[in-house]
């Protein structure tokens, strides 16, 4: 029996078995009866009330096994490569990467295994990160059993645009491809695979966060990346079951991001959310200054929600005058029970 929206999935849990018991932890609708009587649930409670639970719960504080994954959530936030750096003969800089695409079974809630693809093992992929004018190397190599791309957002050749019918197109598994062009212009981007079906090479994890500096430095920040995406676990391509920033939903519930009080916080917020038309981000007890795309260094508006399509990023600035956990999430309340939520810890 299949469920072809997010919250059959959730009451029935007729699809994912185990995650019915899992995501009751988060929040089921009070259906904790229905639940328990779906096919394939197994008998287990949900978890919603303070009754008997036979499975893992985001309530009981329980979390993925990170190590297994092979990356943390709270490490991918400021983790920027800068690539293997290098001066060509006319002074300018060179930056090379060599990127792999892989097959990867990830925990995205304790005890519910996605069948992802992903660059270089996780969710999302590395953030690649370089300054206005540098010559750009990405050697892309495709170790997964399904034909990929890099599409990077910017300008450059078409030769080198990742997708099917122009330049190199499609890399099939096992060919590799070195993607070549100059970083342009300054800005916050992304990258992501171009083939098709490409909605589900997207949501089966395929992208990653691309930045572009401006040649004159941003001023000093904490600086992190947030990508907001999510998982359509039933793969009817109907809406997502689970919903998160930089790959495990509730990660940061559990693990609040912690900055300093009075200090420049710079969010580098990208939205590749598959199967919804719209994500948002909303901060609790403060605002930030928002530079759209991140192309131009004025801020466009002074808030404390903005909404984005897919594919489109900003950046957001912002100082906590206040210490305390400040609450950060999707402001459509169904991303956020269903994992798109997490916590600010601000401290002296």
């Amino acid at each position: 029996m299949k469920q072809s929206s997010r919250r059959g999935f959730l009451v029935g849990g007729a699809v994912a078995g185990s995650a019915g018991v899992l995501l009751g932890g988060a929040k089921v609708f009070e259906a904790e009866a229905a639940a328990r009587q779906a096919p394939g649930h197994g008998g287990g409670h949900t978890g919603h009330g303070g009754g008997g639970i036979d499975g893992p719960t985001f309530r009981l504080g329980a979390t993925v096994d990170h190590e297994a994954n092979g990356f943390n959530p709270t490490e991918i936030l400021r983790d920027f490569d800068y690539g293997t750096v290098s001066r060509l003969p006319d002074g300018r800089t060179l930056r090379e990467w060599h990127i792999y695409s892989s097959d990867e079974d990830v925990e995205v809630a304790p005890g519910v295994t996605f069948p992802a693809w992903t660059f270089d093992s996780r969710i999302p992929g590395p953030t690649l990160r370089c300054t206005e004018g540098d010559q750009l190397k990405v050697t892309f190599t495709n170790g997964s059993d399904h034909p990929h791309t890099m599409h990077f957002h910017g300008i450059h050749p078409a030769e080198m645009d990742g997708v099917p019918g122009v330049g190199r197109g499609v890399i099939q598994p096992g060919e590799s491809f070195t993607y070549e062009f100059d970083a342009t212009p300054f800005g916050l981007h992304l990258y992501h695979c171009h083939v098709s079906p490409l909605a589900e090479h997207i949501a089966r994890g395929m992208y990653g966060t691309f930045i572009v500096d401006p040649p004159q430095p941003r001023p000093a920040a904490d600086e992190m990346v947030m990508v907001m995406h999510g998982f359509n676990t039933t793969f009817d391509g109907e809406g997502n079951q689970l919903y998160a920033v930089n790959g495990i939903p509730f990660h940061y519930m559990h693990e609040p991001v912690r900055v300093k009080r009075g200090e420049l916080v710079r969010i580098y917020l990208v939205n590749v959310l598959e199967y919804d038309p719209i994500n948002s981000f909303h901060v609790h007890g403060n605002f930030f200054e928002y530079f759209p795309t991140g192309t131009r260094l004025t801020p466009t508006e002074f808030t404390d929600t903005v909404v984005q399509a897919q594919g489109q990023r900003g950046i957001c600035e912002m100082r906590f005058p206040h210490t305390g956990k400040f609450m950060f999430h999707a402001h459509k309340t169904e991303f956020a029970d269903l994992g798109w939520m997490g916590f600010f810890e601000v401290t002296e």
